[in-house]
């Protein structure tokens, strides 16, 4: 075949022998991928319907050895001229320009415009050979976007080759201050970079599509390599995958990712993503970048980060981020969250980075299966949040991306962020401050939601003091957290007549205390008092007394006494919990019932020494004497009241860093409205009229196994949803008009959006990337499908289209007849729809403890969590009711969803991608399942089908560790009473 020579305008000659330069090769197909052939290498390029494109070096000039494999062809670059040569028997395998070449494979040289195509396995591949770049500059000028482009690609040979040789590659990839000299030198002339920075494009929008393939990720050791400089390209290892492509340039080459990007918190945005040309991108600024949300890094003073998985050495390359930063990275592990050992819940795995530390949050033994740690249980902690200090700023960003490369630059995912500024002097009682309507609650959903992750990490609790430097009161939306556990509705606040003090029990009058919140704790040491041969008789007859002389309040509870214990060696921080008749309470004729639990008095009676805080004591009493007379071994619930101590006004002033740790087990502990409770507690607020409702509708990447009617009707009615005909009913039973599952069953409430099968197949990545990011159980879908709420999911804006999409992104959206504007509520964030992510109401069984009637409980309603899940909820207020006090509307028109709505209904042929689809897919297309790698950076938990959970099931018991610490305790009160008595 006659080779043309290529067209003046490009760079470079490739006839020219002794050039050095890059050949650009574009891949045919929806990728478009771009390779990079430096000029003296010989390559082999191969296709497989497994493994898609893999191109290897196989060596240079001066030591090449050619072995040729079937349906390879080589590529050899020497003296500058693009030769190929191939190996098929078939005269038709290869074409050229379309037509077939002749002469037993070659050797032809292809000249830059040829277009090669390939048939294997009976479809038709190839590229074109798009331009060549000489790296001499000649009289080229100095700084060109193609000549920083060559810079750069020799710099990421040279890097990888580095690593390779390298005997600590991971230490060396955390090194930011490893890029070369020669792309620094070419970084320098940024003022003649080309404006629309096609430097940063090539790299980053096409190289990175690379990593749809799987097994695209790593660099491979091949077999038929014969020397040290032996790589593939563009194949990249995914720790080092973007440290050439964001760590070589910064300045003008890279400023649409690094500049700031602001929000006021009204709505969210998506991640851009880098497999999208920036001229086929249906809005410029429509993504954010991760870098661009960290803007600028020299100004932080410390971060915090909760995620589900993570890539921590590209998130530190990526961002730049210094090595003096304190970083703190909550992440899940499924060992170590249910570790009861707290010292395997921290890790500090990098050297170069000292203050980085990775917290594993703890699962509770309650949501484990058979209330046993070692079974373990449904579980993940699965929220993506960053929150960034400044001086004079703090910013939250609620994302549905993890810490990983490919949710950012492959996958659709949702940003919500907003600033807040500095306060003159810290507000403490924000932290505490309680949703009522208008008036935010932001700052104690944040440190409740932040102290229940680092709860048992005394280093970290310094978070909680340096959000109370800050003001959240002009916050965009409100936070929804879910934190895993066994929750009752709290009752409202008791009247109390007692509280614990240092050393005495203080006598004081509710109406001069201000109520903070309570928590949910226990009493611990019954089974030794009262089980005790000696007196177990008369301290039970006792105990009977004075529990019938308390008063009991409208919740079934009757007040009890806190006592500090200063004496007992065993525990400085003891609390005894007395019965008493409270009328005329002394001490000496009171009974003590046993001991807070150490983990609780260890925070409880510093804060109460202080005069921060006050707490007080309530108990149910028949709970109490069932278990003191041995008729159940569940532990006695003790509900406490917190209140502002007489030191509260002065905390700023008065407290050091001892005391944080307590700070944020308080704040932790204090009992808040999880899940589905707290999206009732907030939409709750408005009135949303049933018959203007337009769309309510959930798209998420997950959906639970155990999603039934029941779970549907639980969620609509949470967020407001009612039964028409009992709208306008004067009715006081707040159950009346609520949404049932006998309401859902005849009329579906809500569009779930979830895509189909064949959506995925014909995706950009194929079905790869999704396996193991969608999860919809074919039971699930079975159980399903007849009720006619599923519908298809399309990406949004047109751009996005064959990307897949990770977010979790709820509207429910009404239109007035007034005016015909719309308004309603969105919600965006980590929650898939699932109830363990969104909790299980659970109601009593038949074997359920019969006290459970008399604790307060709405019909014994509890809610069952089993994630730790992290959302913001927007709120465009009906007609009349403004969210904000100066009457500033949020418009939920300005909002963008990342789907295309009305989402259009599945039709009968229509199958959503279940695990199953996906792996029939993947069969036909003859992909092996084996190859796929079982690690994922996505976040798809697991759900076990045949796990129901029952309230008799959750009744906590009296541990062994708790046993031991009150029968020590019981020993040492015992002999300093007896001491007493004896002087």
């Amino acid at each position: 075949m006659a080779v043309e020579p290529p067209p003046s305008n490009h760079h470079g000659d490739p006839s020219t022998p002794g050039g050095l330069g890059y050949f650009h090769l574009r891949l045919l197909g929806p990728a478009a991928s771009l390779f990079l052939l430096r000029s003296d290498r010989l390559y082999s390029l191969s296709f497989s319907r497994r493994r898609g494109y893999r191109l290897r070096l196989i060596a240079s000039p001066a030591r090449r050895r050619r072995r040729c494999r079937r349906r390879d062809l080589l590529l050899s670059t020497s003296g500058c001229v693009l030769r190929l040569t191939h190996c098929f028997s078939s005269p038709d395998a290869v074409r050229v320009n379309g037509l077939p070449l002749h002469g037993g494979g070659g050797p032809v040289d292809l000249a830059v415009g040829d277009e090669v195509s390939l048939l294997l396995l009976g479809s038709r591949y190839g590229f074109v050979a798009e331009k060549f770049v000489a790296c001499e500059r000649g009289d080229k000028v100095p700084g060109s976007c193609e000549e920083v482009l060559v810079l750069r690609a020799e710099s990421l040979r040279k890097r990888l080759r580095a690593i390779s040789e390298s005997q600590d590659p991971l230490s060396f990839l955390r090194d930011s201050h490893c890029a070369h000299a020669g792309v620094k030198k070419a970084r320098e002339g940024g003022g003649l970079l080309c404006q629309e920075n096609p430097v940063n494009s090539v790299p980053q929008d096409n190289l990175r599509q690379q990593e749809c393939n799987s097994d695209q990720n790593r660099l491979e050791h091949q077999p038929d390599v014969t020397n040290e400089d032996t790589v593939q390209l563009p194949q990249r290892s995914k720790r080092c995958s973007n440290v050439e492509l964001k760590g070589c340039s910064n300045g003008n080459v890279e400023q649409h990712h690094t500049e700031g990007r602001y929000s006021d918190g009204s709505t969210f945005f998506l991640n851009r993503l880098t497999s999208i040309r920036p001229e086929m991108r249906a809005e410029q600024r429509s993504g954010v970048t991760l870098p661009q949300l960290l803007h600028p890094i020299g100004s932080l003073l410390r971060v915090f980060i909760a995620t589900f998985t993570s890539d921590i050495s590209w998130f530190l390359d990526y961002c730049k981020i210094p090595q003096y930063l304190p970083v703190t990275i909550a992440c899940h592990n499924k060992d170590r969250c249910w570790s009861a050992n707290s010292e395997n819940r921290t890790a500090a795995p990098f050297e170069n980075h000292p203050n980085l530390l990775l917290v594993y949050p703890r699962f509770p033994e309650v949501i484990a299966f058979g209330k046993d740690r070692k079974n373990q249980g449904v579980a993940c902690h699965h929220p993506k949040l960053i929150v960034l200090q400044r001086e004079d700023s703090m910013r939250v960003i609620i994302s549905s991306a993890n810490l990983a490369p490919r949710q950012w630059h492959l996958i659709t995912n949702t940003v919500w962020w907003q600033d807040f500024p500095r306060r003159t002097s810290p507000d403490y009682s924000g932290l505490f401050s309680a949703f009522e309507g208008p008036k935010s609650d932001f700052a104690a959903q944040l440190v409740s939601f932040i102290g229940s992750l680092i709860n048992e990490v005394p280093s970290q609790a310094y978070w909680i003091n340096e959000i109370a430097k800050y003001d959240f009161e002009g916050a965009g939306g409100y936070l929804v957290a879910s934190v895993p556990g066994l929750y009752m509705p709290s009752p409202c606040y008791l009247e109390s007549n007692y509280c614990l003090s240092e050393k005495q029990i203080i006598h004081t009058k509710s109406s001069h205390r201000i109520f903070l919140g309570s928590v949910q704790t226990s009493v611990v040491g019954l089974s030794h008092r009262f089980h005790l041969p000696s007196d177990a008789g008369s301290q039970l007859k006792a105990l009977s007394v004075f529990l019938g002389k308390c008063r009991g309040n409208m919740h079934g509870t009757t007040e009890v006494i806190l006592k500090r214990n200063t004496n007992i060696p065993a525990d400085a921080n003891a609390v005894s919990v007395l019965v008493a008749d409270l009328d005329k309470f002394c001490e000496e004729d009171s009974v003590q019932l046993g001991f807070l639990p150490r983990e609780v008095a260890k925070w409880v009676s510093p804060l109460s020494d202080t005069g921060f805080f006050k707490f007080s004591g309530f108990i149910y009493p028949r709970e109490a004497l069932e278990a003191a007379f041995g008729a159940t071994n569940t532990k006695v619930q003790l509900l406490m009241y917190v209140s502002k101590g007489p030191e509260f006004s002065q905390i700023s002033g008065l407290i050091q860093d001892e005391h944080l740790p307590s700070l944020c087990s308080l704040v932790a502990c204090l009992k808040r409205s999880p899940g589905l409770w707290r999206l009732e507690e907030v939409l709750s607020h408005f009135k949303w009229p049933e018959t203007l409702e337009t769309d309510f509708m959930y798209s998420a990447s997950s959906i639970g196994t155990s999603i039934n009617p029941q779970f549907i009707a639980h969620f609509a009615s949470a967020t407001g949803k009612r039964s028409n005909h009992d709208v306008d009913s004067e009715e006081s039973d707040p159950e009346w008009g609520g949404w049932t599952a006998g309401h859902e069953l005849k009329k579906p409430s809500i569009s779930l959006l979830f895509p189909t099968i064949e959506r995925v197949k014909s995706a950009a990545c194929g079905i790869q990337l999704s396996r193991y990011l969608l999860s919809l159980p074919e039971k699930t879908w079975q159980r399903l499908r007849s009720t006619g709420i599923f519908h298809d999911a399309i990406p949004h804006p047109h751009d996005r289209i064959g990307h897949p999409m990770h977010v979790k992104v709820a509207q429910r959206r009404f239109r007035s007849r007034l005016g015909g504007h719309s308004f309603g509520w969105t919600y965006c964030g980590s929650h898939n729809f699932s109830p363990a992510a969104w909790g299980q109401p659970l109601r009593p069984t038949s074997k359920a403890n019969p006290t459970d009637a008399t604790r307060g409980a709405p019909s014994g309603s509890r809610l069952h969590i089993c994630n730790y899940e992290l959302g913001i909820i927007l709120i465009a207020p009906p007609p009349g009711m403004s969210k904000e006090g100066n009457g500033r509307r949020h418009g939920i028109d300005g909002i963008s969803l990342p789907f295309v709505i009305p989402a259009p209904q599945y039709k009968y042929s229509d199958r959503p991608a279940t695990p199953l689809a996906m792996r029939q897919a993947m069969a036909e297309a003859c992909i092996p399942q084996s190859d796929l790698s079982e690690e994922t950076d996505e976040d798809i938990p697991d759900e076990d089908d045949e796990h129901v959970v029952e309230l008799s099931d959750c009744c906590p018991e009296e541990k062994e560790e708790e046993k031991i610490y009150a029968e020590t305790l019981w020993g040492q009160v015992d002999s300093s009473q007896s001491q007493g008595k004896d002087s």
